[in-house]
């Protein structure tokens, strides 16, 4: 991957149990805190050093950033935002643009189908056809798209994203 002026990253998180005693508190599996750790290591070898995330407030996408994290050597604090539980992209969008412009590499990490949606909505189609076509394929847990982004994030829109890797965590 080259190195843009803006970079994102839109995930998806790990595998989770499916009965907790509410969606919100459903927790990562063995196999999914293994596969955010590989995540994690696959974004530090590619260069993926973010300096600003937005984590969605539910058990399993904050225990999927501890791990990605560990995984890459990350320090990074998030941001807890809660919104990003229920959030269609539209509202996603709405939090990238608060986004401090300084920020070089931003990591959204989310729920389904939100961050499939929307990275196909961020995508402008000029990006690897076979990084596409494994994107079309489907958002499965750990999936991570990564995108260069040259405009600033307050003016970032749909179709202003060049896709540059996919990658889905061993599961």
């Amino acid at each position: 991957m080259n190195d843009p002026s803006r970079r994102l990253v839109i995930m998806r998180h790990a595998q989770a149990e499916t009965v907790a005693s509410s969606d919100h508190d459903r927790a990562l599996t063995a196999r999914g805190i293994t596969a955010a750790t590989e995540t994690g290591r696959w974004l530090a070898e590619h260069g993926v050093v973010p300096d600003h995330a937005l984590v969605s407030a539910a058990r399993r996408t904050r225990q999927t950033w501890d791990a990605v994290a560990q995984g890459a050597g990350w320090e990074l604090e998030p941001d807890i935002e809660p919104a990003l539980y229920s959030a269609g992209s539209e509202s996603v969008m709405d939090l990238l643009r608060l986004t401090p412009d300084g920020a070089k590499c931003v990591v959204v990490l989310g729920h389904n189908p939100t961050v499939s949606y929307l990275a196909q909505l961020i995508s402008d189609g000029r990006g690897l056809a076979a990084l596409h076509e494994e994107m079309a394929r489907g958002f499965p847990p750990t999936a991570s798209a990564v995108f260069d982004v040259t405009e600033t994030w307050s003016s970032f829109a749909l179709g202003d994203g060049r896709l540059v890797g996919f990658h889905v965590g061993v599961h």
